[in-house]
């Protein structure tokens, strides 16, 4: 597990804007999650010693992308522990973060890290994603299941209200080869939107430009406008 020191200079070379207390705050998420991990295990335990890389700064990715702005609403679908919205939250004080899954164990260690760290911006749900029914500027997700599944169940959440630098819509993080899932939603939109014109524009973003490092060569955002 990286130490204190690794975080501190691996997230203000990143950002470095970021102030002492958020550092300190990024300080201890891998220790909270550690502990939390013994009792309800939501990180597979041979990757908690990678958790820094592997999920605090792998959602961060999102940030690099887009700087969210004060008061913005952003929905983490499928959160699991909480990335990767913790992270994204204790970058962005001021943004709303609702993290919801529908394991209800996952939500009681989201509450737990929310509680610890004191994060006023984080509103943890335990409910399936399509009976949320507010909508937000961006929608957030690492993987949860293949995109033209995703999609259809989040598209009635996103506001048409636009004031950031990209288009509102999902953000969606992903490992691998994902074309034939983009051929999939694509294609899915061609059989069920006949006559219209609201398909999704679909832009990858490699996360290794914006984190050069091994783990992150083949890790992708994917924006969808709807």
């Amino acid at each position: 597990m990286c130490s204190n020191e690794e975080i501190s200079n691996t997230i203000k070379h990143y950002f470095p804007k970021i102030s002492a207390s958020q550092l300190e705050t990024f300080e201890q998420l891998p220790q909270l999650y550690k502990e939390w991990n013994e009792k309800i295990n939501v990180i597979s335990r041979k990757d908690i010693e990678n958790i820094f890389s592997h999920h605090i700064l792998h959602s961060l990715a999102i940030a690099k992308l887009c700087s969210l702005k004060p008061n913005s609403e952003i929905l983490d679908v499928g959160t699991g522990g909480g990335f990767p919205g913790i992270p994204l939250a204790i970058m962005f004080p001021e943004v709303n973060f609702t993290l919801v899954d529908s394991i209800g164990k996952k939500i009681k260690v989201v509450q737990g890290i929310k509680e610890a760290l004191n994060l006023k911006n984080v509103n943890p749900i335990w409910a399936r994603a399509e009976t949320i029914d507010k909508k937000f500027d961006f929608i957030v997700s690492r993987a949860v299941t293949n995109l033209a599944s995703f999609v259809p169940l989040v598209r009635k959440n996103i506001s048409k209200i636009e004031y950031h630098k990209i288009d509102n819509g999902i953000l969606y993080l992903k490992g691998g080869d994902i074309d034939e899932e983009i051929k999939e939603l694509k294609q899915y939109y061609t059989n069920t939107q006949k006559g219209k014109t609201n398909k999704p524009i679909v832009k990858m973003y490699d996360i290794y430009d914006f984190f050069p490092l091994e783990y992150f060569e083949t890790k992708k955002i994917i924006h969808i406008k709807l």
